[in-house]
């Protein structure tokens, strides 16, 4: 919702994976005449349905959603794409009188709404297959290098998530300064009012959550998904590293057996939803809510879209 000072109103729904945010913010939506934007790094990709838990049909029949299926898994998609589009839409959906509703756990997207893209030197591909060949001669050794020269990006990347490793690693080699400093300077973007909702329904609630989203990828054809989106886009778009589908990329390459998918997807969901949870306890004036939409959460959303009417 836009206002005559010129600062957009938004709510974002964050929280870790099967937290019930989309359920969440579906319901806010319908109550406060909203629109939901997708914040999921996975859900932008076509035909990843079963592995990414994207809103369902009937959800989305009853609410307007975007950045949802958005590109072929082949396409390289960041945070600078999704900020771009994002923004966009936002926009939009403020110009309806609408309310726009941020929906996601992909911490690197909703840092991109809030405070903008460090855009970086550009990927040199010579440094980056450098690196690649680091980590598989000597695994752990691009973790440890980060720790030497930027233990602030070393603390918060997981040592397996080389995407990100080699980014910071490139980034300092390039610059001579460590990515977090880069980040730190950044500003706050002051383009937007927010009230930011963190869905907590409690660590053993999204422990059996998590368990039981494995098990379902599994039987609503999870495997099958991959088998055919393999055939055609082939083996090795980024995407495809999603947890969910890396896992069953194991089982169809004979790495990794039947019985023991649903424990291996979980395991790592489990891991994921950790760093997303650090993440938000980092995260200043979020509120945090029941995955249930309770009355104190409508009174103060309530709140929040009466001031930005109050504004206009």
């Amino acid at each position: 919702m836009a206002s005559n000072q010129g600062r957009a109103h938004i709510i974002i729904v964050a929280g870790p994976t099967a937290a019930g945010k989309s359920e969440v913010a579906c319901a806010l939506a319908e109550r406060f005449a909203g629109e939901v934007v997708g914040a999921d790094s996975r859900q932008v990709f076509r035909g990843m349905d079963v592995g990414t838990a994207k809103p369902s049909a009937e959800m989305r029949r009853r609410v307007p959603h975007h950045l949802v299926d958005v590109v072929d898994p082949d396409v390289d998609f960041d945070a600078a794409a999704w900020n771009a589009l994002a923004s966009e839409a936002v926009g939009a959906i403020g110009a309806r009188n609408r309310l726009p509703i941020v929906c996601g756990g992909t911490g690197l997207y909703l840092r991109a709404l809030l405070r903008g893209i460090f855009p970086g030197p550009s990927a040199d591909a010579g440094l980056r297959r450098s690196l690649e060949n680091e980590e598989r001669n000597a695994p752990g050794s691009l973790h440890e290098r980060l720790r030497r020269c930027d233990p602030k990006s070393a603390g918060r990347i997981h040592a397996n998530d080389r995407v990100r490793l080699v980014r910071a690693l490139e980034v300092f080699e390039l610059t001579g300064r460590p990515i977090s400093r880069w980040h730190e300077e950044q500003r706050e973007a002051d383009g937007y009012e927010v009230l930011f909702l963190e869905v907590d329904p409690g660590y053993e609630t999204l422990c059996r959550r998590i368990e039981t989203r494995a098990a379902a990828m599994l039987s609503e054809g999870l495997v099958e998904e991959l088998k055919g989106l393999r055939a055609r886009y082939g083996r090795h778009p980024r995407a495809f590293s999603a947890i969910g589908y890396r896992e069953a990329g194991l089982f169809l390459d004979g790495a990794l057996a039947e019985h023991e998918l649903a424990g291996q997807i979980g395991r790592a969901t489990q891991r994921y939803a950790k760093r997303q949870r650090t993440w938000l306890r980092a995260q200043p004036h979020r509120r945090r809510i029941d995955a249930r939409l309770s009355r104190d959460t409508c009174d103060l959303v309530g709140e929040f879209v009466a001031k930005a009417k109050g504004m206009r």
